[in-house]
């Protein structure tokens, strides 16, 4: 079965063709960041209408990277939520009027359910980890935990109660002058910054529970860039300390949820995956346990159309697909998902 992913959730237009029988074929990307620089964040309506310029080239160009043509889909998936209505949309009418046009089956796919499966994408199937597991679901918009018992079967076992961890990185670089996208900029600046200069909270680890807060540490961020020099020494220090509570409290709550769960196998997904304090922090952590971590590919961490065919090909299989409606879903618990 060959699978149509089409991903236009927020600021990026991803697709790709997924083959059951012989994996990932192609897949490609165009990001909307220098567009949205302009403004120091995403523009919704500028972001929707992006992805109505670039969807069908982007679907063109990964058709003929496969060496397919349009009539040899079996199938398309679609990111239905969560997302900006208006980007989801675009793919989501896109990719209804294909299925109608071919007449085969179109599903809806969660957005982080999209992320959760990439690292079960890789070409090694010893590589692949397989469920359960406990998964970190770590981006600009989420931060959780999941205890994954099988496809579709996902039990929350805790979020962030305000900032995700991709937001907070973006709001603490803005705070200290960075320019947009600044997640990947403070990331990138931090190893310049010196072991200790400062010690940040590591929040919500002095309780018990899986919940997140990174609210409260921006704010200590700001007070420190405020009483700093201001320099760029001060500035990389500043990266490094936040960077540092960041990963320390992501790496004791996963801990944590892994001894909640039973199970020592834990898979980290979505664009702070990418982070290599964080995949360094969490690969110690597994060791320690004698267990393991999986990430997917730094290309799959960020939003992509891959995930979303290889998700959507898994639920076809299963005979799931949607109805001739075209439908999003901009706010979408995952736990509401059926099994596959």
């Amino acid at each position: 079965m060959k699978v149509l992913g089409i991903e236009t959730s927020c600021d990026e237009t991803g697709v790709a063709v997924y083959d059951t029988g012989a994996g990932l074929l192609a897949h490609a990307l165009y990001s909307q960041v220098a567009m949205h620089a302009e403004y120091g964040g995403v523009v919704p309506e500028l972001a929707s209408r992006d992805h109505v310029r670039k969807l069908l080239p982007l679907v063109h160009e990964v058709l003929g990277d496969a060496g397919l043509q349009v009539a040899d889909l079996d199938g398309v998936a679609y990111t239905a939520g969560p997302g900006l209505v208006g980007a989801l949309l675009v793919g989501a009418g896109t990719a209804r009027a294909l299925a109608w046009a071919l007449d085969v089956p179109a599903v809806a796919v969660h957005h982080m359910e999209g992320h959760l499966l990439a690292p079960l994408l890789e070409d090694d199937p010893a590589g692949r980890p397989e469920p359960p597991f406990v998964a970190l679901l770590v981006s600009g918009g989420h931060t959780q935990l999941v205890h994954v018992e099988g496809i579709g079967r996902y039990r929350l076992l805790g979020e962030t109660l305000d900032d995700a961890a991709g937001e907070a990185f973006d709001k603490t670089a803005k705070l200290m002058g960075l320019p947009y996208p600044g997640g990947p900029r403070l990331a990138a600046l931090a190893p310049q910054g010196r072991e200790g200069a400062y010690r940040f909270p590591r929040p919500m680890t002095n309780r018990p529970g899986l919940d997140f807060s990174f609210s409260g540490l921006k704010t200590q961020v700001l007070t420190a860039w405020q009483e700093s020099d201001r320099s760029d020494q001060a500035r990389a220090d500043i990266a490094r300390g936040f960077e540092e509570a960041v990963v320390d409290t992501l790496a004791i709550k996963c801990e944590r949820a892994l001894d909640e769960a039973g199970c020592d196998t834990l898979v980290v997904a979505g664009g702070v995956g990418a982070n290599e304090r964080l995949r360094a922090k969490l690969g110690e952590m597994a060791r320690r346990r004698g267990g393991r971590v999986a990430f997917p590919r730094p290309a799959f961490c960020t939003d992509n159309g891959a995930m979303i065919a290889f998700a959507g090909a898994l639920r076809l299989q299963a005979g799931q697909h949607e109805g001739p409606e075209v439908r999003v879903t901009p706010r979408w618990d995952m736990e509401t998902l059926p099994a596959a």
